[in-house]
């Protein structure tokens, strides 16, 4: 199941139900509109700086593998790789363009497609700010109590201070 992180612009506040489709959903995993058209994937999300990147890299490869005097299928498999890297790290140059915007993300969320990562994000989100102004005001200062019950070690690989090895 894909997961998606979750980014609202700094100025949206603490408040992203005022206006839900700022929100942004970018999904983690390969890309293959940005591997097959990679110009114009960067262009139709507005990532300048890496369409700049995009075209320096490209340039700088075909240059290089002029001057080398290469063979056409090793143009092939260089303009491959970076095609190829950049499907891999599409979700990732979305992420770093939007904090450079001064978006921050606000969730994570694992889902089918964009629009149930929305629908499950906002019944959350909604669940979690009613849960929070339910709560006592002192009961959100005071710190949580040691429990003295023994929790089962998970899977054996991380056990308990004191307990058995």
């Amino acid at each position: 199941m894909p997961v998606y992180t979750v980014h609202a612009p700094k100025s949206l506040g603490d408040n992203v139900r005022a206006a839900p489709e700022k929100v942004v959903f970018v999904r983690d995993g390969f890309y293959v509109w940005a591997f097959l058209l990679g110009f114009l994937w960067i262009i139709r999300h507005r990532l300048w700086l890496v369409l700049l990147g995009y075209i320096v890299v490209q340039i700088a490869a075909e240059v290089a593998l002029q001057m080398s005097r290469a063979p056409a299928i090793a143009h092939f498999v260089v303009m491959g790789v970076i095609a190829l890297f950049l499907g891999a790290e599409a979700g990732s140059l979305r992420r770093w363009t939007l904090s450079r915007r001064k978006w921050r993300q606000i969730g994570l969320v694992a889902a089918d497609s964009e629009e149930a990562a929305a629908q499950r994000f906002f019944e959350r989100f909604s669940a979690a700010n009613v849960a929070a102004a339910m709560r006592p005001a002192t009961a959100a200062k005071m710190p949580m109590p040691h429990s003295s019950i023994a929790m089962p070690d998970a899977a054996g690989f991380f056990p308990m201070p004191g307990g058995s090895r």
